[in-house]
């Protein structure tokens, strides 16, 4: 026999043998046709639900990694305290944009003042109205603090006794004598004499 024949007639034969093989388990794979429709839809459902997760690990670790490449701001470091001459700490909370006012100006000002420990003792928040003053005529804590302020500005001024109250403290016993504070001023507006 030619060898191409041999080849040709083996290849046939078991082709023959394989489809006689498989036609038992194609008649029994008849009946478990919804068997299997459910197995395979399981699996596709599966496999659905990992793509769509695969999807979501995915888009989260791009987010991450364009948040990582992405420059990420620096928050704004609030500018450090200042101890002027006289020993008056100013803190500055917000720079405002306005004029810096004078001893001679009048200002319009909102205020909390505190004790070091915390306690309130006025507050022109709390009665809903804005303070006005001739700033030459307060406290010496105040006089100087403001004026390093400009309008709608925010800074806290800690005032040691000397340059608040002193010895005489005030309002009736309410700021004891010798009485170190703080005042949290926020300056509105220089208003015209």
């Amino acid at each position: 026999m030619n060898s191409k024949f041999q080849f040709l007639a083996s290849s046939t034969a078991l082709a023959l043998s394989l489809s006689l093989a498989l036609q038992p388990a194609r008649a029994a794979e008849e009946p478990a046709k919804p068997a299997v429709k459910k197995v395979v839809k399981k699996a596709a459902d599966s496999k659905k639900a990992a793509a769509v997760a695969a999807t979501g690990a995915a888009a989260a670790a791009a987010t991450a990694a364009a948040s990582e490449a992405a420059p990420v701001a620096a928050p704004v470091a609030a500018p450090a305290p200042v101890l002027t001459a006289s020993g008056l700490r100013y803190e500055e909370l917000r720079t405002g944009t306005g004029a810096h006012p004078t001893a001679a100006d009048k200002v319009r000002v909102h205020y909390v003042g505190t004790f070091l420990d915390g306690r309130e003792f006025d507050s022109s928040i709390k009665r809903g109205t804005p303070a006005e003053f001739p700033l030459g005529r307060v406290i010496k804590c105040w006089t100087e603090g403001v004026q390093l302020m400009k309008v709608g500005g925010k800074a806290r001024l800690h005032c040691p006794s000397a340059l608040a109250y002193g010895e005489r403290g005030a309002g009736g016993g309410v700021i004891p004598p010798n009485s170190d504070l703080q005042f949290e001023v926020e300056l509105l507006d220089i208003v015209a004499p």
